[in-house]
């Protein structure tokens, strides 16, 4: 009676989740390599420009917004800075990017990538709700794990004389990384 239980919690929740784990782990192996590529955006053009730029502690978040302004950006401003003589300014659907010695840069506008910007947008959102949704989730997920650990019975696949075995070598692969990188 145990294993039918187990089986059929299992299933169900398998059944129930399987759009919200396949979706998860697409998009996790997208950001995975997101500093290799940006899977969730593509440029759709990129335009040369020259800025005289103020000294760098009179660049500041109104001095970036009006800069946005006079390049005819009319996007919504995320954040700027200056790091290693590079001045960066980002909107919803721009990047600006400036040289601070020469004012040589570049704009570069995108576009969200249609279905993959939103099944990534999962792994970021922190509204409240979706971050309870997504401790049940979680929960789930631990129980998916338990219950098919129940689910065979009797015989030489069981978790019992075979499976231990399996979960131990996969749970030493991410101890070993958290060691030692």
């Amino acid at each position: 009676m145990k294993q039918i239980k187990a089986r059929n919690l299992h299933r169900d929740l398998g059944y129930f989740y399987i759009g919200l784990i396949i979706s998860f782990a697409f998009s996790g192996i997208l950001m995975n390599h997101r500093d290799s590529w940006h899977p969730d955006k593509y440029v759709v053009e990129t335009k040369a420009i020259f800025v005289k730029l103020p000294a760098e502690e009179n660049i500041n978040e109104k001095y970036a917004e009006e800069l946005g302004k006079t390049l005819g950006i009319d996007d919504k401003m995320r954040r700027h800075n200056v790091k290693k003589g590079t001045f960066k300014i980002s909107f919803e659907k721009h990047d600006v990017e400036i040289d601070m010695k020469t004012g040589k840069g570049e704009i570069v506008s995108f576009i969200k990538t249609p279905i993959i910007s939103s099944m990534m947008k999962l792994h970021k959102n922190t509204s409240n709700w979706w971050i309870y949704y997504g401790d049940i989730f979680g929960i789930s997920l631990i129980v998916i794990a338990i219950t098919g650990t129940l689910m065979i019975p009797a015989g030489k696949f069981t978790f019992k004389r075979r499976g231990w075995k399996l979960a131990l070598a996969g749970l030493i692969v991410p101890l070993l990384i958290l060691l030692f990188v």
